[in-house]
Protein backbone atom coordinates (compact mmCIF):
# COMPACT_ATOMS: atom_id res chain seq x y z
CA UNK A 1 0.00 0.00 0.00
CA UNK A 2 1.29 3.48 -0.76
CA UNK A 3 1.65 5.35 2.31
CA UNK A 4 2.16 9.55 1.28
CA UNK A 5 2.65 12.21 4.27
CA UNK A 6 4.28 14.21 2.02
CA UNK A 7 1.30 17.09 2.81
CA UNK A 8 -1.95 16.25 4.39
CA UNK A 9 -3.22 17.66 0.78
CA UNK A 10 -3.23 14.45 -0.37
CA UNK A 11 -6.51 13.35 1.14
CA UNK A 12 -9.30 11.90 -1.14
CA UNK A 13 -12.81 12.48 0.12
CA UNK A 14 -14.29 9.88 2.43
CA UNK A 15 -17.31 8.13 1.33
CA UNK A 16 -19.60 10.44 3.34
CA UNK A 17 -18.42 13.21 1.99
CA UNK A 18 -19.34 12.15 -1.69
CA UNK A 19 -22.87 10.90 -0.49
CA UNK A 20 -22.47 14.98 0.86
CA UNK A 21 -21.22 16.21 -2.69
CA UNK A 22 -23.67 14.36 -4.75
CA UNK A 23 -26.25 15.37 -2.97
CA UNK A 24 -25.57 19.40 -2.62
CA UNK A 25 -28.27 21.67 -3.46
CA UNK A 26 -26.85 23.74 -6.02
CA UNK A 27 -26.85 27.23 -7.74
CA UNK A 28 -24.58 29.89 -9.34
CA UNK A 29 -22.37 31.27 -6.85
CA UNK A 30 -21.39 34.74 -8.37
CA UNK A 31 -25.15 35.37 -8.41
CA UNK A 32 -24.93 34.75 -4.93
CA UNK A 33 -27.34 31.83 -5.62
CA UNK A 34 -26.16 28.91 -4.39
CA UNK A 35 -27.55 27.94 -1.38
CA UNK A 36 -25.46 25.47 0.06
CA UNK A 37 -22.17 27.85 -0.45
CA UNK A 38 -24.12 30.63 1.50
CA UNK A 39 -25.36 27.96 3.91
CA UNK A 40 -21.45 27.37 4.83
CA UNK A 41 -20.21 30.89 4.69
CA UNK A 42 -22.78 31.84 7.45
CA UNK A 43 -22.38 28.67 9.50
CA UNK A 44 -18.17 29.63 9.49
CA UNK A 45 -19.17 33.43 10.15
CA UNK A 46 -21.29 31.84 12.84
CA UNK A 47 -18.62 29.83 14.16
CA UNK A 48 -16.06 32.46 14.49
CA UNK A 49 -18.30 35.31 15.42
CA UNK A 50 -17.42 37.17 12.59
CA UNK A 51 -19.76 39.35 10.47
CA UNK A 52 -19.28 38.08 6.72
CA UNK A 53 -17.34 35.10 5.24
CA UNK A 54 -16.53 34.36 1.80
CA UNK A 55 -16.28 30.85 -0.18
CA UNK A 56 -12.31 30.55 -2.41
CA UNK A 57 -10.96 27.83 -4.42
CA UNK A 58 -7.68 27.81 -2.51
CA UNK A 59 -5.64 29.17 0.75
CA UNK A 60 -3.19 31.10 -1.11
CA UNK A 61 -5.82 33.66 -2.76
CA UNK A 62 -7.87 33.61 0.54
CA UNK A 63 -4.74 35.05 1.79
CA UNK A 64 -3.93 37.05 -1.15
CA UNK A 65 -7.66 39.00 -0.63
CA UNK A 66 -6.88 39.37 2.79
CA UNK A 67 -3.74 41.16 2.45
CA UNK A 68 -5.40 43.77 -0.55
CA UNK A 69 -8.50 44.33 1.88
CA UNK A 70 -5.75 45.85 4.48
CA UNK A 71 -3.61 47.71 2.30
CA UNK A 72 -2.77 49.47 -0.33
CA UNK A 73 0.25 49.51 -2.55
CA UNK A 74 3.95 50.63 -1.87
CA UNK A 75 3.12 49.41 2.23
CA UNK A 76 4.18 46.74 4.17
CA UNK A 77 2.55 43.83 5.63
CA UNK A 78 4.51 42.21 8.66
CA UNK A 79 5.05 38.79 8.76
CA UNK A 80 7.35 36.38 10.27
CA UNK A 81 9.94 34.64 8.02
CA UNK A 82 8.82 31.78 7.94
CA UNK A 83 5.45 32.89 6.99
CA UNK A 84 3.25 31.13 4.38
CA UNK A 85 2.67 34.55 2.07
CA UNK A 86 5.71 35.30 2.29
CA UNK A 87 7.72 31.94 1.60
CA UNK A 88 4.62 29.96 -0.39
CA UNK A 89 2.25 32.39 -2.52
CA UNK A 90 4.46 32.67 -5.62
CA UNK A 91 5.52 36.50 -4.71
CA UNK A 92 1.46 37.23 -4.47
CA UNK A 93 1.82 40.11 -2.53
CA UNK A 94 3.81 41.95 -4.29
CA UNK A 95 2.43 41.04 -7.62
CA UNK A 96 -1.27 41.46 -6.32
CA UNK A 97 -0.81 44.24 -3.71
CA UNK A 98 2.44 46.27 -4.45
CA UNK A 99 3.46 44.91 -1.16
CA UNK A 100 6.54 43.89 0.47
CA UNK A 101 7.19 41.59 3.82
CA UNK A 102 9.06 43.21 6.42
CA UNK A 103 10.58 40.14 7.81
CA UNK A 104 10.75 39.25 11.75
CA UNK A 105 13.08 36.66 12.68
CA UNK A 106 10.92 34.90 15.31
CA UNK A 107 11.12 31.23 16.50
CA UNK A 108 9.25 28.19 15.04
CA UNK A 109 7.30 30.83 12.30
CA UNK A 110 6.35 32.81 15.74
CA UNK A 111 7.21 36.57 17.03
CA UNK A 112 6.73 38.20 19.91
CA UNK A 113 4.52 41.87 20.29
CA UNK A 114 7.59 43.41 21.48
CA UNK A 115 9.12 41.88 17.94
CA UNK A 116 6.13 43.50 15.98
CA UNK A 117 6.17 46.82 17.29
CA UNK A 118 10.18 47.13 16.86
CA UNK A 119 9.26 45.91 12.97
CA UNK A 120 6.69 49.10 12.67
CA UNK A 121 8.18 52.01 10.30
CA UNK A 122 7.99 55.22 11.45
CA UNK A 123 4.52 56.57 9.52
CA UNK A 124 6.01 59.75 8.81
CA UNK A 125 9.13 58.65 7.90
CA UNK A 126 8.18 58.85 4.15
CA UNK A 127 11.69 56.87 2.48
CA UNK A 128 9.86 53.70 4.23
CA UNK A 129 6.97 51.94 3.42
CA UNK A 130 4.39 52.41 5.47
CA UNK A 131 3.47 49.46 7.99
CA UNK A 132 -0.44 48.73 7.30
CA UNK A 133 -1.35 45.01 8.41
CA UNK A 134 0.42 42.44 10.59
CA UNK A 135 -0.08 38.75 9.58
CA UNK A 136 0.25 35.82 11.15
CA UNK A 137 -0.19 32.02 10.46
CA UNK A 138 -1.40 29.79 12.98
CA UNK A 139 0.03 26.42 13.03
CA UNK A 140 3.05 27.25 11.38
CA UNK A 141 3.66 25.09 8.57
CA UNK A 142 7.30 25.96 8.17
CA UNK A 143 7.58 26.17 12.02
CA UNK A 144 6.32 22.37 12.26
CA UNK A 145 2.57 23.07 13.03
CA UNK A 146 3.79 24.65 16.03
CA UNK A 147 0.95 26.97 17.87
CA UNK A 148 0.81 30.39 19.10
CA UNK A 149 0.38 31.38 22.53
CA UNK A 150 -3.06 32.64 22.30
CA UNK A 151 -2.13 35.43 24.88
CA UNK A 152 0.81 36.87 22.82
CA UNK A 153 -1.37 36.99 20.30
CA UNK A 154 -3.62 39.22 22.20
CA UNK A 155 -0.77 41.32 23.09
CA UNK A 156 0.22 41.35 19.34
CA UNK A 157 -3.42 42.71 18.71
CA UNK A 158 -2.49 45.81 21.11
CA UNK A 159 0.36 46.62 19.33
CA UNK A 160 -1.81 46.33 16.28
CA UNK A 161 -4.93 48.82 17.58
CA UNK A 162 -2.11 50.87 19.04
CA UNK A 163 -0.88 51.81 15.63
CA UNK A 164 -3.97 51.32 13.90
CA UNK A 165 -2.86 48.37 11.95
CA UNK A 166 -4.97 45.51 10.55
CA UNK A 167 -4.60 42.10 12.04
CA UNK A 168 -4.76 38.96 9.21
CA UNK A 169 -4.32 35.32 10.29
CA UNK A 170 -3.25 32.47 8.01
CA UNK A 171 -5.32 30.00 9.46
CA UNK A 172 -4.90 27.01 7.03
CA UNK A 173 -4.14 24.76 9.86
CA UNK A 174 -6.31 26.68 12.91
CA UNK A 175 -8.38 23.52 13.06
CA UNK A 176 -5.00 21.67 14.26
CA UNK A 177 -4.61 24.37 16.64
CA UNK A 178 -8.18 24.90 18.14
CA UNK A 179 -7.92 20.78 19.01
CA UNK A 180 -4.52 20.68 20.43
CA UNK A 181 -4.99 23.64 22.50
CA UNK A 182 -8.20 23.25 23.25
CA UNK A 183 -8.98 26.80 22.02
CA UNK A 184 -12.68 27.98 20.26
CA UNK A 185 -13.50 30.01 16.88
CA UNK A 186 -14.73 32.69 18.66
CA UNK A 187 -11.65 33.30 20.61
CA UNK A 188 -9.58 34.29 17.21
CA UNK A 189 -13.11 35.79 16.03
CA UNK A 190 -12.98 38.61 18.21
CA UNK A 191 -9.15 39.21 18.23
CA UNK A 192 -8.67 39.16 14.45
CA UNK A 193 -9.56 41.52 11.58
CA UNK A 194 -9.74 39.10 8.78
CA UNK A 195 -9.18 35.24 9.34
CA UNK A 196 -8.12 32.63 6.44
CA UNK A 197 -9.40 28.95 7.02
CA UNK A 198 -8.82 25.86 4.71
CA UNK A 199 -10.83 23.10 3.94
CA UNK A 200 -8.95 20.99 2.06
CA UNK A 201 -5.96 20.00 4.57
CA UNK A 202 -6.89 18.45 8.04
CA UNK A 203 -10.76 17.98 7.48
CA UNK A 204 -10.05 16.57 4.28
CA UNK A 205 -12.18 18.43 1.47
CA UNK A 206 -11.03 18.16 -1.95
CA UNK A 207 -11.12 21.96 -2.56
CA UNK A 208 -11.49 25.15 -0.55
CA UNK A 209 -10.61 27.60 1.80
CA UNK A 210 -13.06 30.63 3.14
CA UNK A 211 -12.07 34.25 4.07
CA UNK A 212 -13.36 35.78 7.16
CA UNK A 213 -14.15 39.21 8.65
CA UNK A 214 -15.86 42.29 9.75
CA UNK A 215 -18.11 44.05 7.29
CA UNK A 216 -16.31 47.05 6.32
CA UNK A 217 -13.78 45.38 5.25
CA UNK A 218 -15.56 42.64 3.52
CA UNK A 219 -17.41 44.16 1.36
CA UNK A 220 -14.63 44.53 -1.14
CA UNK A 221 -13.62 41.18 -0.88
CA UNK A 222 -15.88 39.58 -3.23
CA UNK A 223 -14.46 41.87 -6.33
CA UNK A 224 -10.90 40.87 -5.08
CA UNK A 225 -12.14 37.59 -5.08
CA UNK A 226 -13.49 38.30 -9.06
CA UNK A 227 -10.40 39.79 -9.96
CA UNK A 228 -8.07 37.31 -8.74
CA UNK A 229 -9.65 34.95 -10.84
CA UNK A 230 -11.74 33.56 -8.14
CA UNK A 231 -15.49 33.72 -8.69
CA UNK A 232 -17.23 29.77 -9.38
CA UNK A 233 -20.34 28.88 -10.64
CA UNK A 234 -22.07 25.51 -8.69
CA UNK A 235 -19.65 25.50 -6.51
CA UNK A 236 -22.39 24.27 -3.79
CA UNK A 237 -20.81 20.69 -4.61
CA UNK A 238 -17.44 21.67 -3.01
CA UNK A 239 -19.14 23.62 -0.09
CA UNK A 240 -21.30 20.60 0.98
CA UNK A 241 -17.68 18.59 1.53
CA UNK A 242 -16.88 21.87 3.76
CA UNK A 243 -20.53 21.31 5.94
CA UNK A 244 -19.43 18.06 5.69
CA UNK A 245 -16.05 18.12 7.49
CA UNK A 246 -17.33 20.64 9.85
CA UNK A 247 -19.59 17.89 11.12
CA UNK A 248 -17.40 15.01 11.00
CA UNK A 249 -14.06 15.73 10.49
CA UNK A 250 -12.79 18.42 13.29
CA UNK A 251 -12.70 16.19 16.69
CA UNK A 252 -10.41 13.47 14.68
CA UNK A 253 -7.58 15.69 14.30
CA UNK A 254 -6.15 14.29 17.58
CA UNK A 255 -5.89 11.30 16.30
CA UNK A 256 -3.46 12.78 13.39
CA UNK A 257 -1.47 14.79 16.29
CA UNK A 258 -1.65 11.39 18.68
CA UNK A 259 0.68 10.00 15.68
CA UNK A 260 2.66 12.46 14.59
CA UNK A 261 3.92 12.48 18.41
CA UNK A 262 4.46 8.51 17.99
CA UNK A 263 6.43 8.87 14.79
CA UNK A 264 8.77 11.34 16.47
CA UNK A 265 9.59 9.53 18.96
CA UNK A 266 10.67 6.42 16.71
CA UNK A 267 12.55 9.06 14.76
CA UNK A 268 14.66 10.72 17.91
CA UNK A 269 16.20 6.97 17.79
CA UNK A 270 17.98 6.58 14.52
CA UNK A 271 20.91 7.30 14.56
CA UNK A 272 20.79 8.98 10.95
CA UNK A 273 18.13 11.72 12.85
CA UNK A 274 19.93 15.17 14.28
CA UNK A 275 17.13 15.97 15.90
CA UNK A 276 13.55 15.92 15.35
CA UNK A 277 11.82 19.42 16.07
CA UNK A 278 8.68 19.14 18.55
CA UNK A 279 5.50 17.96 17.65
CA UNK A 280 2.53 19.92 18.55
CA UNK A 281 -0.20 19.23 15.75
CA UNK A 282 0.39 16.99 12.89
CA UNK A 283 3.86 17.99 11.13
CA UNK A 284 7.02 16.27 11.94
CA UNK A 285 9.91 18.40 10.96
CA UNK A 286 13.62 16.35 11.35
CA UNK A 287 16.92 16.73 10.23
CA UNK A 288 19.40 14.51 9.18
CA UNK A 289 23.13 14.02 10.89
CA UNK A 290 25.73 15.97 8.24
CA UNK A 291 26.75 12.76 6.57
CA UNK A 292 23.71 11.37 6.23
CA UNK A 293 22.48 12.34 2.51
CA UNK A 294 18.46 13.22 2.30
CA UNK A 295 17.92 11.97 -1.37
CA UNK A 296 19.27 8.78 -0.02
CA UNK A 297 16.93 8.54 2.57
CA UNK A 298 13.96 9.11 1.45
CA UNK A 299 14.59 6.99 -1.34
CA UNK A 300 15.02 4.33 1.19
CA UNK A 301 11.28 5.00 2.29
CA UNK A 302 10.09 5.39 -1.15
CA UNK A 303 11.59 1.57 -1.64
CA UNK A 304 9.01 1.17 1.14
CA UNK A 305 6.16 2.98 -0.34
CA UNK A 306 6.24 5.54 2.08
CA UNK A 307 6.74 8.84 0.85
CA UNK A 308 7.80 12.21 2.47
CA UNK A 309 8.82 15.49 1.38
CA UNK A 310 12.20 17.21 1.83
CA UNK A 311 12.50 20.89 2.95
CA UNK A 312 16.27 21.69 2.42
CA UNK A 313 19.07 21.67 4.33
CA UNK A 314 19.19 17.81 5.56
CA UNK A 315 15.72 18.83 6.65
CA UNK A 316 12.47 16.78 5.81
CA UNK A 317 9.21 16.76 6.82
CA UNK A 318 5.77 14.16 7.61
CA UNK A 319 2.33 15.24 7.69
CA UNK A 320 -0.11 12.96 9.53
CA UNK A 321 -3.80 12.97 7.83
CA UNK A 322 -7.24 11.58 7.24
CA UNK A 323 -6.16 9.31 4.93
CA UNK A 324 -3.05 7.82 7.17
CA UNK A 325 -4.75 4.70 8.52
CA UNK A 326 -4.00 2.89 11.59
CA UNK A 327 -2.24 0.23 8.86
CA UNK A 328 -0.24 2.76 7.62
CA UNK A 329 1.19 3.56 10.81
CA UNK A 330 2.00 0.26 12.05
CA UNK A 331 3.54 -0.28 8.46
CA UNK A 332 5.82 2.86 8.62
CA UNK A 333 6.50 2.26 12.80
CA UNK A 334 7.65 -0.87 11.25
CA UNK A 335 9.76 0.32 8.68
CA UNK A 336 11.43 2.85 11.20
CA UNK A 337 12.30 0.54 13.46
CA UNK A 338 14.16 -1.63 11.14
CA UNK A 339 16.30 1.48 10.30
CA UNK A 340 17.07 1.78 14.38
Amino acid sequence: MKIDLRSDTVTKPTKGMLEAILSANVGDDVYKEDPTVNELEERLANMFGMDQALFFPSGSMANQAGLKLHTNPGEQVICDKYAHIYNYEGGGASFNSGISCKLVDGHRGMFTAEQAKASINPPDFYHSPLTSLIAIENTTNKGGGACWDFEELKRIKAVANEHNLGYHLDGARLWNALVAKNESPKQYGELFDTISVCLSKGLGCPIGSVLLGNSELMKGAIRVRKILGGGMRQVGFLASAGLYALDNHIDRLAEDHKKAIEIGAMLSQLNAVKVVEPIETNIIIFELESHIDATEFTQKLADNDIHIIGMGSNKLRIVTHLDYTDAMHERVMDVFSGLV
